[in-house]
C-alpha cells in the first residue's frame, strides 16, 4: 500500500474519516432537531426529520461494518475500485439526505443549503476533478428541484418558525437562492479540486523522488556488496595463492640449504637437488595454471571476432598427447566422436585447457589397468563432451565444492598432495564464458563423469 501514488494509498483512510465526520454529523443534527423543537414547540415535522436523521445513522453504520472488510483484499492489495464505487454510494446518499432535511425543515428557507459546500469539499478530497464538479451540478439540481416542486405546491413547504413570510413562493426569491448555490458551489468545487490537485501533484512528485533515491539506495547496496565480494574473493586468493607457494618455496629452500651447506654426500646432494627442481616445476604448474584462470577472466573478446572451431579437432589433439602419461599407467584411454558436428564459436587454446585439465585429471585419479573414455556428440541446439573414469570418485560431500578454486577432495589429496586445485576451477570459467555449462556426475571410489555442453554456432 506504501508503494501507491498517496491519492490512492490514502482513500481508504479518507473514508474512514468521513465515516467518522458523519458520525458527528448525525450527533449534531439530532441536538439541533431537539433545541429547535424545545424552543419553538409544535412548528417542527419532527418524526421526518429524526427518521431522516436516524436513517443516517444507519446507513453509516453499514458504512463501519463494510470499511472493516474493504482495506485488505485477499492478496494484501487495496481493493481500489470498491474504494471509490463506496465513496460515491456514500457522497450520493448523504446529498439525497440533506435534501430531505432541507426539504423537511423550510425548503430554500432553511440556511442549512450552505451544508452542500461541505459535500463538494469532501469530494474533491476524496475523489477526482470531474466527481466534484458533478457533485456540485447534483447538489444545485436537489436543491432547485425542491424549490421547484415547493413552488408548484407538488410537495407540501414545511415552514420554519423564524421565517415570517412565505419566501418559497417568491419566483426571485428562489431563482436567486438557487443561482447563488450553484455559483458558490462551482466555484468551491474549482478552489479546493485547484488546491487538492497541486497538493496531489506535490505528493507524487515526492512519492516519485523517494521512489527513486530508494532504487539508488538499493543499487548502491547492491554495488556495495558486490565491492565486498570481490575483496573478500581477493583476500581469500591472496591467502590461498600464499598457502600454496609456501610449502614448495620451503622445501626447495630446504634442499638448496642442505646441499649448500656440505652436510649432504655428493650423491645426496644430487637428490636433494632434484627433488628442489621437482617442486620447482610443480610451482611453475601452479603459476602457468593462475595466469590461465586470470587471463580467462579478465580477457574480454567481441563475439563476431571469436574463430568457429572444431572441438573433435582439439580433442584428438590433446588425446594424443595424453596418451603416453595414460600408456605409463596401463590405462585404456577411448575417444568416440559422432560425425559431422558442428562447429563452436570459441578461442582454440581455451578449448585445449578444458579437454587438458578433465583428462589430466581422469587419468591421474584413476588406477593402473583402469578406464577412461572421452564422448562427443550434439543434439538439437549443443555440442555435448563428456569424460568418463572407474576412479577414485568423489564423495558427496566434495562435489558441491569440486569446481570452486584451490579447492581439491580429500581422497584426491591423498592420492596426489602436490595438487593445485584450480584445473576445474579453469573449465567451468571457459565453458560458461561460451554460453555453455559443466557438471559432474560422481561416487566414492565408483568413478567419475564430467560432461560440459557449449551452444552450437550454426542454430
Amino acid at each position: 500500500m506504501r508503494d501507491r501514488l498517496p491519492f490512492e494509498a490514502e482513500l481508504i483512510a479518507r473514508i474512514d474519516w468521513l465515516i467518522k465526520l458523519r458520525w458527528l454529523a448525525v450527533a449534531g443534527t439530532a441536538l439541533t432537531i431537539g433545541l429547535g423543537a424545545l424552543s419553538f414547540p409544535g412548528s417542527l415535522t419532527l418524526g421526518p426529520l429524526f427518521g431522516v436523521t436516524g436513517f443516517i445513522g444507519l446507513y453509516n453504520l453499514q458504512f463501519f461494518l463494510y470499511l472493516r472488510t474493504l482495506k485488505i483484499g485477499a492478496a494484501g492489495t487495496v481493493r481500489l475500485r470498491h474504494a471509490t464505487l463506496f465513496a460515491y454510494t456514500q457522497i450520493i446518499l448523504d446529498l439525497l439526505a440533506l435534501a430531505a432535511l432541507i426539504h423537511f425543515a423550510g425548503g430554500v428557507e432553511n440556511p442549512m443549503a450552505v451544508f452542500f459546500v461541505f459535500h463538494v469539499i469532501i469530494a474533491s478530497v476524496l475523489l477526482q476533478r470531474r466527481v466534484s464538479y458533478l457533485v456540485a451540478g447534483l447538489a444545485s439540481l436537489l436543491f432547485a428541484t425542491i424549490g421547484g416542486l415547493e413552488y408548484a405546491q407538488v410537495i407540501p413547504h414545511h415552514p420554519l418558525p423564524i421565517v415570517g413570510i412565505q419566501v418559497y413562493r417568491q419566483e426571485l426569491y428562489l431563482v436567486t437562492s438557487t443561482t447563488v448555490l450553484t455559483v458558490t458551489l462551482f466555484l468551491v468545487a474549482y478552489l479546493a479540486t485547484s488546491i487538492t490537485g497541486r497538493l496531489r501533484e506535490r505528493d507524487r512528485e515526492l512519492l516519485e523522488s523517494m521512489q527513486v533515491s530508494r532504487a539508488k539506495s538499493e543499487e548502491l547496496q547492491k554495488l556495495n556488496e558486490q565491492l565486498s565480494r570481490v575483496d573478500d574473493e581477493r583476500t581469500r586468493f591472496m591467502v590461498l595463492v600464499t598457502h600454496e607457494l609456501r610449502a614448495p618455496i620451503s622445501t626447495i629452500y630446504s634442499c638448496l640449504e642442505l646441499a649448500l651447506s656440505g652436510y649432504a654426500a655428493p650423491e645426496k646432494a644430487r637428490e636433494v637437488l632434484a627433488r628442489a627442481q621437482n617442486r620447482a616445476t610443480e610451482m611453475l604448474g601452479f603459476i602457468g595454471d593462475l595466469l590461465s584462470l586470470t587471463r580467462i577472466r579478465e580477457q574480454a573478446v567481441q563475439w563476431e571476432q571469436v574463430p568457429l572451431i572444431q572441438v573433435e579437432n582439439v580433442l584428438q589433439e590433446v588425446a594424443e598427447l595424453m596418451k603416453v602419461e595414460a600408456e605409463r599407467k596401463d590405462i585404456f584411454l577411448g575417444v568416440d566422436c559422432a560425425p559431422d558436428l558442428a562447429p563452436v564459436r570459441a578461442l582454440p587454446d581455451q578449448i585445449k585447457l578444458v579437454w587438458t585439465n578433465l583428462l589430466s585429471n581422469a587419468i591421474k585419479y584413476t588406477d593402473p589397468c583402469g578406464i577412461v573414455q572421452v564422448s562427443l556428440s550434439q543434439d538439437a541446439g549443443q555440442l555435448i563432451g563428456a569424460v568418463r573414469d572407474t576412479g577414485i570418485g568423489i564423495s558427496a560431500e566434495d562435489m558441491p565444492r569440486v569446481f570452486d578454486e584451490f579447492y581439491r577432495a580429500s581422497n584426491a589429496r591423498l592420492v596426489s598432495p602436490h595438487g593445485t586445485g584450480v584445473g576445474l576451477s579453469i573449465v567451468r570459467r571457459i565453458v560458461e564464458k561460451w554460453g555453455g555449462k559443466v557438471w559432474v556426475e560422481s561416487e566414492s571410489d565408483l568413478g567419475t563423469k564430467f560432461t560440459f555442453v557449449l551452444p552450437r554456432a550454426d542454430c
